[in-house]
């Protein structure tokens, strides 16, 4: 009953306003009455039980959009925002308190906030309080919310979000709009919720209130419109005669007036409100986004309804702001003004703002922000075009100079305002002018451009400037017909004829437009360099060679005659030939011409001895000397001529000079000079290894040298000869010598390195030569594919001996690139790729890599156990990539990792202290890596890389007790809270590795002697020795190692060079081997490797922590000397078994072809000849041979030789 009462008074309220309504409001009324009739059966359900709606696309969802908010609707982007906004307003209307306090909630979740504004708090608390309250609910934890998040989501919700307020206005425009309470709820809640201290209510409801200001802009503009409208009919209804006038037409458009009138006073103070309360306020907010907001918004309005928004009221804000600090709010402003200046008509409005800003805008050209420049330049070339004396001569030459910029955005803004300054405006006169030639336009304006280019005295930048005008005037720069006609047509009668300088501009700005033609890529220094052109740049820029071609092989000869004195001018007209399509010649006979311009290159060979001149001579032979065209021998003929004569002057002006035996006299000289110059600049792009220069060469440097006469420019020209000889033959080595070349290679860097200097050869500096990234990049490759292949790959015979010397000549390769890593010629880290090969490829190369990671470890530890820790994770990345993110832990590949990890821990030995420091930052390297990439499986699954921890608790045991407790703090700073209380299978790793650090803390074992012997004696199958040598450490010492301090000394600390700072102080007493004191220099002890803090250095020990460790130290030393005989015994049977720390490595047949050949066994190596470069290494010895050497990590019966014996154990 009541909803019929309701329907019946709608129907009767809607009707009597019908007849002073629009056309459009009859129609929108018409169609929500009808809404609201077939909705009457089902008005009662939709509201039943909640507040809360849930419409998509105008019907309900049976699940899960029935009871979801107005903002998980929109945040979720299923719906239509018409449908919404429709059933929003559908809501509105039957009851206007519930809706409103569900669009209350809106803004409150769109801010992030958690909080619910319930009907009781709408009914009886302030705006104020209700702000006030959800702040104090508001999670201040996290400082992320919907419109500072990151992500599609939230990107999308942002658009939705400002599209939601703009369809809510637009439907509510002839209705609600008006009703004095929605709006008037709605602008005070957005102006209360932006002046508040959170972020997240301040950038959310300043945005919502400036889409709201944006919106009303645009009822306010209709209603304007509308006004105009019924102004302009009621006056022409008015000024009819009385007969035709129609009285209760003119009382309709005058009732319509008036209406129309309320509206637009009621739609002006709704904006007053928004702007006077938020935007005054917030557009100098100290957050930058919220400054954009504002500004974006108000070019907005000042485009939209420029006759209330476009005056100096507002574009002061705009003006005032292009002063802040942040680029991207100066961006803003000038991205808005833009949107002003190019319309004419609104032109004439900003002249007083214009005035008054332009300085700051011309500056703003050179704003440190690239983007904020490159719009700047834009917004000038936009008012120019309005008004052309708007800016003055200086403001134009700031904003010229910008075409050399580097930065290729802002040069071609420039190029674009000086084409627009200089190039646009053309007069009656040119009307006109002929298309071709020197009287025509382009002619005119390529005079400009070369004045240009001269009065900017930056002539070697023609390629930038070429460049920055390519975009806006490529036609002009491409009319090749009008440039030749400058340069070789008589001037007419009474017209300028170009200087030389000019000239030589114009010639360099044509070679410049040429090469950016036919390469299509900025020129070196500008942009990302070449990219992939599309098949429509493919064809023009195949049609414009064809053209290049045809117009500069008839008149690249004439210039190359009239110019052919001037070094510049001949420099730059011989690299046109490089751009050429050679083929032309011949389909378009133009062969005569080809004639011509190799008579002109040879005439230029002659005259000149500059090198730029004679290597672009050169240049141009080999891009003609193409052997895919036919064209080639008529160029080969040419060039051989040249040479022939050049080299037979210079044997005969070689042997004169030899016969006569006495100092060269001055003519002589430069004969010898000019005629090697010449020589020596076809070498470099020309193989004339036919004409035996090298012995020439060879006898004019011998003879300067037994003579001392020589003159040094003629030593230095027949030095670079010689060195293209060299390079030639290098160039002709084949495929099947590769192997060759690269070690030659290997072995010239080696000999270049810096050790050149050592020794007092400090003079030859100058040769040291240090490869680069990329050589070390293509050195890696080329052990990678050759040299760890498998041998059924490598050789194509099954002749054992033939396999044997294949494999001999791989493990030749290998070592010369692993003297590169032990001499620190390349980067340590590049071994990773070949130390994750050990396992692999043990047989045919353990003892190589072996003794590479010894030595490696002996220039730097903790590189060395980086790049350990690198090849792991190059591996376990490799077999992520194959196996995927869900593989299993017991698959043949992750065993084989964790395999070669053990293997990797055993070569550390039973020295912890002396490992120490590169241990705990493998494991610091380990755990990074470990957490690095997040889970593929959302929030709350384990890390991508969480099974490397697997791997990494293979060097637990190699940690010191006080280092695993801060190698397990510095792991719980990765941890959180929910990743310690998984037990699931995916979080064993880390399970099992927070256990490696925990368990058996107390057995760690500090003395190098005690851990062989307790090592030896278990392998002998007898008793165990007593544990003179192992000591547990003072509590004290403990917790002091393991203090707060200690851990952000390693965890937090940044390498510096080679030698990474100690991770942690030293513990006050250690149980370590004390060495012969001419062995261990003070610099090498303990207290000199591990630095303490100055609290740990100089706090005394307890007078009875002293004496009873003295005494323990007493008795230890007795145990030891009764324990001696017995344990050297031990370790001698240990030896003689070969038994050690790498239970599986068996040395191969194969002798280690990085050592010396010395006292080599009689076995498959005997009688093969070392190509590669001997290192300096100890010899290599057998097994029973090896206790007279150094203690090396990688074999198990030198760690403990008599070397180690001989010392006492206390």
């Amino acid at each position: 009953m009541f909803i019929a009462l309701l329907l019946t008074s709608t129907r009767t309220c809607v009707s009597t306003r019908m007849s002073c309504l629009h056309e459009a409001e009859v129609h929108v009324c018409i169609v929500i009455l009808s809404k609201m009739e077939k909705g009457k059966k089902t008005l009662g359900e939709k509201l039943k039980g909640s507040e809360v709606r849930g419409r998509v696309n105008g019907h309900h969802q049976e699940n899960d959009m029935e009871n979801l908010s107005l903002f998980e609707i929109i945040k979720l982007g299923k719906s239509a925002t018409q449908s919404v906004v429709d059933d929003w307003i559908e809501s509105y209307k039957t009851d206007r308190d519930p809706a409103l306090l569900e669009l209350i909630n809106f803004f409150i979740h769109c801010s992030g906030c958690k909080g619910v504004c319930v009907s009781e708090m709408f009914r009886h608390m302030q705006n104020s309080e209700i702000i006030r309250k959800m702040t104090e609910e508001f999670d201040e934890d996290s400082g992320d919310y919907p419109l500072a998040m990151a992500g599609p989501v939230w990107k999308k919700f942002k658009l939705s979000l400002c599209e939601f307020i703009a369809v809510l206005v637009r439907q509510c425009q002839y209705s609600i709009i008006y009703d004095e309470y929605m709006m008037d709820t709605v602008i005070s809640l957005l102006t209360g919720l932006s002046d508040s201290q959170v972020r997240a209510f301040r950038h959310t409801s300043t945005l919502a209130a400036m889409k709201l200001m944006t919106a009303l802009v645009n009822v306010a503009l209709n209603l304007s419109i509308n006004l105009d409208n019924t102004q302009r009919q009621y006056e022409t209804e008015r000024n009819k005669s009385i007969g035709k006038r129609a009285n209760e037409r003119l009382e309709l458009l005058l009732q319509k007036r008036k209406e129309l009138q309320e509206n637009q006073d009621e739609i002006e103070n709704m904006m007053n409100a928004i702007f006077k309360g938020v935007f005054i306020h917030r557009y100098r907010d100290v957050i930058a986004e919220i400054r954009v907001v504002c500004i974006e918004e108000i070019g907005m309005w000042m485009k939209m309804y420029s006759e209330a928004f476009l005056n100096d009221s507002y574009l002061k804000y705009v003006g005032w702001t292009m002063y802040d600090k942040q680029g991207e709010v100066r961006l803003k402003c000038l991205t808005a003004l833009q949107g002003l200046y190019y319309s004419r008509e609104l032109n004439a409005r900003l002249e007083l703002f214009t005035s008054r800003f332009k300085d700051r805008i011309v500056s703003m050209t050179l704003d440190k922000e690239y983007d904020v420049a490159v719009q700047a330049v834009k917004l000038l070339t936009l008012a120019l075009q309005s008004n052309d004396e708007v800016l003055t001569a200086e403001d134009c030459e700031s904003v010229y100079h910008l075409v050399y910029s580097a930065h290729r955005p802002v040069a071609v803004a420039a190029g674009e305002f000086l084409y627009k300054k200089l190039f646009s405006h053309h007069g009656p006169e040119d009307e006109g002018r002929p298309r071709r030639g020197r009287q025509c336009l382009n002619a005119n304006l390529i005079r400009t451009t070369v004045l240009f280019f001269l009065e900017s005295e930056l002539h070697e930048h023609g390629a930038y400037l070429v460049d920055s005008l390519w975009d806006c005037a490529s036609e002009l720069l491409k009319d090749w017909e009008s440039m030749i006609s400058l340069l070789l047509d008589e001037p007419y009668p009474g017209e300028e004829a170009l200087t030389d300088a000019q000239e030589a501009a114009l010639i360099e700005i044509m070679l410049c437009a040429v090469r950016q033609t036919c390469e299509c890529h900025p020129p070196i220094g500008r942009g990302p360099g070449k990219r992939v052109l599309t098949a429509k740049e493919k064809k023009t820029q195949l049609d414009d060679r064809t053209k290049i071609t045809e117009t500069f092989a008839v008149a690249l000869p004439l210039l190359l005659a009239k110019y052919s004195v001037d070094p510049e001018k001949v420099t730059n007209l011989l690299q046109f030939p490089q751009y050429f399509d050679l083929e032309i010649y011949t389909t378009g006979r133009l062969e005569k011409h080809l004639d011509a311009l190799l008579r002109q290159v040879r005439d230029v060979v002659e005259k000149h001895t500059e090198k730029d001149v004679l290597e672009a001579c050169s240049m141009t032979f080999h891009a003609l000397c193409n052997e895919d065209f036919t064209i080639y021998n008529r160029v080969d003929i040419v060039r051989s001529q040249i040479l022939d004569e050049q080299v037979d002057k210079f044997h005969r002006l070689l042997e004169d000079i030899l016969q006569e035996g006495e100092e060269p006299d001055e003519d002589d000289a430069y004969q010898v000079l000019s005629t090697l110059k010449r020589i020596t600049a076809f070498h470099n792009a020309h193989d004339l290894t036919k004409w035996d220069l090298f012995t020439s060469n060879y006898k004019l440097l011998n003879s300067g040298l037994q003579n001392g006469d020589m003159p040094e420019q003629i030593v230095a020209h027949a030095l670079q000869c010689t060195h293209y000889v060299i390079l030639w033959h290098l160039a002709k080595v084949s495929e099947g010598s590769a192997s060759k070349a690269f070690t030659i290679l290997c072995d010239a860097l080696l000999i270049f390195s810096y050790q050149i200097v050592a020794s007092g050869r400090e003079a030859l500096e100058p040769l040291v030569f240090s490869p680069d990234a990329s050589l070390q990049s293509e050195l890696l490759n080329f052990i990678l594919d050759h040299v760890f292949v498998d041998q059924d790959e490598d050789s194509s015979t099954d002749d054992e001996a033939d396999k044997i010397e294949a494999l001999h000549r791989r493990r030749n390769l290998l070592a010369a690139f692993c003297k590169l890593i032990i001499y620190n010629v390349v980067d340590m880290k590049t071994g990773a790729d070949i130390f994750k090969q050990y396992m692999r490829y043990y047989n045919d190369y353990g003892d190589i890599i072996k003794e590479t990671m010894s030595k490696a470890r002996q220039i730097d530890k903790i590189q060395c156990a980086k790049t350990l820790i690198l090849s792991l994770q190059q591996l376990f990345n490799e077999m992520l990539s194959d196996l995927g993110c869900n593989f299993d832990r017991s698959a043949s590949a992750f065993c084989g990792i964790k395999e070669l990890a053990r293997r990797f821990s055993l070569t550390f030995g039973l020295d912890q202290v002396k490992t120490r420091e590169a241990i705990a930052m493998l494991h610091k390297d380990g755990i990074e890596f470990a957490f690095k990439e997040p889970s593929p499986q959302g929030e709350g699954g384990p890390p991508l890389n969480l099974a490397f921890l697997d791997i990494l608790s293979e060097f637990s045991s190699k940690l010191l007790r006080q280092d695993k407790k801060t190698v397990h703090l510095y792991l719980e700073r990765f941890m959180t809270f929910q990743m310690a209380l998984q037990r699931d299978d995916c979080w064993l790793p880390l399970i099992s590795y927070r256990n490696s650090l925990q368990v058996g803390a107390d057995d760690d074992t500090l003395s190098v002697i005690s851990g062989m012997s307790s090592r030896s004696s278990a392998r002998s199958r007898r008793s165990k020795q007593p544990a003179a040598s192992k000591r547990k450490l003072p509590e004290g010492t403990c917790e002091s190692s393991c203090s707060s301090s200690d851990v952000s000394m390693w965890v937090n600390r940044e390498q510096s060079g080679p030698h990474t700072p100690v991770m942690m102080s030293s513990p006050h007493i250690v149980s370590t081997v004390l060495r012969d004191t001419k062995k261990l220099c003070p610099e090498q002890g303990y207290m000199g490797v591990y630095s303490m803090s100055n609290e740990t250095q100089h706090t005394p020990l307890q007078q009875p922590s002293q004496v009873a460790w003295m005494m323990a130290q007493k008795q230890q030393q007795e145990r030891a000397s009764l324990q001696y005989g017995k344990m050297r015994g031990h370790i001698q049977h240990t030896i003689r078994r070969g038994s050690g720390l790498m239970e599986d490595d068996e040395e191969p047949i194969v002798e280690d072809v990085m050592m010396s050949s010395e006292e080599r066994l009689d076995d498959l190596n005997e009688g093969m000849d070392f190509e590669t470069m001997d290192i300096d290494l100890p010899p290599s010895k057998n097994r029973r041979e090896r206790s007279e050497l150094k203690p090396d990590y990688f074999d198990p019966a030198s760690i403990m030789d008599d070397s180690v014996l001989n010392v006492s154990m206390f």
